[in-house]
């Protein structure tokens, strides 16, 4: 089930900004991306910042090796992102 809230886009930057996404892409803007943007303050900008220390913080692995592994994994998951 989808939270219609989330489909759509809750505020009107975010329905413009996954419209130019389908616009540009022709594809509806990913469920990640629409979750980020859903209720910011509570999930989203959390999420973010959890996300680019795992991508971009100190590691072993460069940030391409990080980056295809998140990709790898991604497509076995069957997620489209």
């Amino acid at each position: 089930m989808r939270l219609g809230a989330v489909e759509r886009g809750g505020r009107v930057a975010d329905r413009l900004r996954f419209g130019v996404i389908r616009l540009m892409s022709g594809f509806r803007a990913a469920d990640v991306v629409r979750t980020l943007a859903y209720r910011r303050g509570f999930f989203g900008a959390h999420h973010r910042r959890h996300t680019h220390a795992v991508m971009r913080g100190p590691s072993a692995w460069t940030v391409g090796e990080r980056e295809l592994f998140a990709a790898f994994v991604s497509r076995i998951n069957h997620c489209h992102f």
